[in-house]
């Protein structure tokens, strides 16, 4: 067994050893590619936004039902960002605990906001200052006390985890909570309630980025070497993906399209990521090898990036000093602030959140 390092200084040295570990390897490696991620889908929301605007000067409108914008070299620079963030994205749940990568999807916000305000000329209210600074406090804290990601040597590895029976507890919850929520609540309450369609996006995304994490894991082993594409649960995992990305990408749009995206993306952020946390604690046990002072402050830095999405997606309904846009009794407002086709508002919040927005 190889020598541990010597404990050197003043008492409670080790927890800074401890957090320089958890920032090491493969935990850099998940933060730089989240934080590119974030970076690659913000920006492409506002060239999509200039390449839309540009062609709607000289076409029909993407919003009027015309295709223009197909035409408009800026709008597929946009589309190739929001590709490579994507990918980004992916291969971070290969190399960091979703506890560490799905939060860092609130980053993508600030750096679409700041991008707005700067290109496209939008005011960038004080309280949305406010908020984006929160989610800065919020993703650094979670950072530094993420834990790190758990050492896997085959993709049956993970196909073992999946198979203990607290995760396939959880997993069988969720189906069925979505099948109430497809066959029972969605013909009765769909079209009147939010929480409906994004209580079907957010439970089976939870499923999508574990089947993610696990795909990604067997790749990122092929790549070194160690090939993995002849197990079958690798190809059951890619078909698990591939099932749920298709469910999600219908109901958030049935949510975009029925309520106002100031209202879905900061429920659907809230819901989505608290799901996959729970999800990935209890499949990857996340938390194993942590004291309680450590998943507090990670449960403190995650609603600290709540409070800054809230914050930001409010703000964002103010209309200089007149206050807040109206919205309906039941807070589900249709769009109020499309132009061209695109929300200003629909930037992406977590994994697979951007494939699927309507343009």
């Amino acid at each position: 067994m190889a020598a541990q390092p010597a404990q050197v200084g003043p008492p409670g040295h080790h927890h800074f050893y401890y957090y320089y570990r958890a920032l090491s390897s493969d935990n850099v490696k998940g933060l730089l590619l989240a934080l590119s991620s974030s970076a690659f889908i913000g920006a492409s929301f506002i060239i999509k936004k200039k390449g839309l605007k540009k062609a709607g000067e000289s076409g029909v409108a993407a919003g009027n039902g015309g295709y223009s914008y197909l035409y408009e070299p800026l709008w597929w620079i946009g589309m190739i960002a929001m590709i490579l963030g994507e990918a980004a994205n992916f291969a971070a749940y290969a190399f960091a605990p979703a506890i560490l990568v799905t939060p860092l999807g609130a980053v993508s916000i600030i750096i679409s906001a700041a991008l707005a305000h700067m290109i496209l000329q939008e005011s960038l209210h004080i309280f949305g200052m406010l908020g984006c600074a929160l989610c800065i406090v919020g993703s650094t804290t979670i950072v530094l006390h993420a834990p790190q990601e758990r050492a896997i040597g085959s993709v049956t590895e993970v196909w073992d985890l999946a198979t203990e029976p607290g995760f396939l507890c959880y997993a069988l919850i969720v189906i069925a909570l979505a099948l109430v929520l497809v066959f029972y609540f969605v013909p009765r309450y769909g079209q009147t309630h939010i929480l409906v369609y994004v209580g079907v996006c957010s439970l089976v995304g939870s499923l999508t980025v574990m089947s993610v994490r696990a795909l990604g894991i067997a790749l990122k082993l092929t790549f070194s070497g160690v090939n993995q594409l002849v197990y079958l649960q690798t190809w059951v995992f890619a078909v698990i993906v591939a099932a749920c990305v298709v469910t999600q990408i219908n109901y958030l749009n049935k949510a975009l399209d029925t309520f106002n995206t100031a209202v879905v993306s900061p429920i659907y952020y809230v819901m989505f990521t608290s799901l996959t946390i729970l999800a990935s604690v209890i499949m990857f046990k996340d938390w194993d090898g942590q004291n309680a002072t450590q998943i507090v402050t990670e449960m403190c830095g995650f609603i600290t990036i709540l409070s800054g999405t809230f914050l930001l997606h409010k703000t964002k309904d103010m209309v200089d000093s007149a206050g807040f846009l109206p919205i309906v009794s039941n807070g589900t407002s249709k769009h109020a602030d499309q132009e061209d086709g695109f929300s200003l508002e629909e930037m992406p919040l977590s994994f697979h959140d951007s494939c699927h927005r309507q343009v």
